[in-house]
């Protein structure tokens, strides 16, 4: 007899909606969904929109959370008591808030911010309890992190070693089109991208943690053989330095975009000295003249370079180029699917595993993850057809 869940979503916006969805018509997970969030007209619309895409009866209960800390939190305290998880789609500044919830009433705990600050008073709360907080799932960090460590456990295997000399991980949310002098169209919330372009970069260089200036270090990069530019910004490599510094001499995570995009961002922050200084005005430009575009795609590229048994230089490489992906009866844009599927994903293995207190990506089991039907349902959608092909031939 299989086990229901009940599944807490924080967050009603286009994330929290996509992870629901997700949950929702996974026929191999029992849950029931409930959404949280401030604004009852983003609750409605949240429901409205699930509803609509699901492919089974399901129901999508709402709940409004306090807008402060001061209002009555009698009826959310009520609907953690009666939770197994709590799934955070809020904005990274409340991610703390979130985890200290989770800890107080025994419930597994995923988040998606990149905020390296939050992510380590999460740690402090997480420290000894006895469900799993899994940080910085999604995209970037997220995802990539963990085929960067697939990667790199195939390297080892395949050519008979335990080290590598370079990591490499690339993530671009872009637009089909775009144009100058900007090259960019926000296809998601513009909510952290000029921070991101300005906060330091956590990377390994010759097996030493150092923090670089982000957008310190532009590279030209061929993908399936369109050109891009890729430089460093903040957040997306998680702990992996940390987890690989005594397995390799380099590590780094990069942004990609169309050539002429960070020429553009570097005019405007020019003459400026002050970080915040700096955010301020890359948000305000950025929100004034980048438009928001609904067709998207998402390019992913990792990379791990090393020598074999022999010393021969070898590399083992991966791309994706994801579009937007038709989930039950919805159809979620790239960077929807490719940030809500790891997050969804995250939740079933917490649900069915034994992980407890903090769990970085490295810490994730890779085949598990990459094999999980959400996450192939996204990234591999090949090999989902193929399987869902063979299992109808035996009936």
């Amino acid at each position: 007899m299989s086990t229901k869940y009940t599944v807490f979503i924080a967050g009603a916006g286009g994330i929290g909606r996509a992870v629901a969805l997700f949950l929702a018509n996974d026929r191999d997970l029992d849950c029931a969904i409930c959404i949280g969030d401030v604004a009852e007209v983003a609750l409605r619309d949240a429901q409205a929109w699930i509803e609509k895409g699901l492919d089974r009866q399901q129901e999508i209960r709402t709940v409004v959370m306090p807008a402060s800390d001061g209002d009555d939190r009698g009826h959310l305290e009520s609907v953690f008591d009666d939770s197994d998880i709590l799934l955070d789609c809020l904005p990274g500044r409340f991610a703390p808030e979130m985890a200290r919830f989770a800890r107080r009433f025994g419930l597994h705990y995923v988040n998606l911010t990149e905020y390296v600050r939050e992510t380590e008073e999460i740690v402090r709360i997480a420290n000894g309890a006895k469900t799993g907080f899994v940080l910085q799932t999604g995209l970037a960090p997220g995802f990539v992190n963990v085929l960067g460590k697939q990667l790199f456990e195939q390297f080892c295997e395949k050519y008979g070693v335990n080290r590598v000399e370079e990591i490499r991980k690339r993530v671009g949310a872009l637009t089909k089109y775009t144009q100058s002098p900007h090259y960019y169209g926000f296809t998601w919330s513009p909510i952290g991208v000029a921070t991101e372009y300005i906060k330091d970069s956590i990377v390994l260089r010759s097996g030493e943690i150092r923090k670089l200036p982000s957008l310190s270090e532009r590279e030209t990069i061929l993908i399936d053989g369109v050109r891009y530019e890729a430089d460093l910004t903040s957040g997306g490599v998680a702990d992996f330095p940390n987890a690989l510094h005594d397995k390799t001499r380099h590590l780094d995570y990069k942004t990609i975009r169309y050539p002429g995009h960070y020429d553009w961002v570097k005019g405007i922050i020019s003459g400026l000295s002050e970080d915040e200084a700096k955010i301020r005005k890359l948000e305000e430009i950025m929100l004034d003249e980048i438009p928001a575009v609904e067709d998207d795609v998402v390019i992913i590229y990792a990379s791990v370079t090393g020598r074999d048994r022999y010393g021969k230089l070898r590399s083992i490489q991966r791309s994706f180029n994801i579009k937007p992906v038709r989930i039950g009866g919805q159809t979620l844009r790239a960077i929807q699917a490719t940030t809500a599927a790891p997050m969804a994903e995250c939740a079933r293995m917490l649900l069915r595993g034994d992980y407890a207190g903090p769990v970085f990506q490295s810490k994730l089991d890779t085949k598990r993850f990459m094999e999980g039907p959400i996450v192939r349902k996204v990234y591999f959608p090949e090999a989902t057809q193929k399987m869902d092909r063979e299992i109808a031939s035996v009936f």
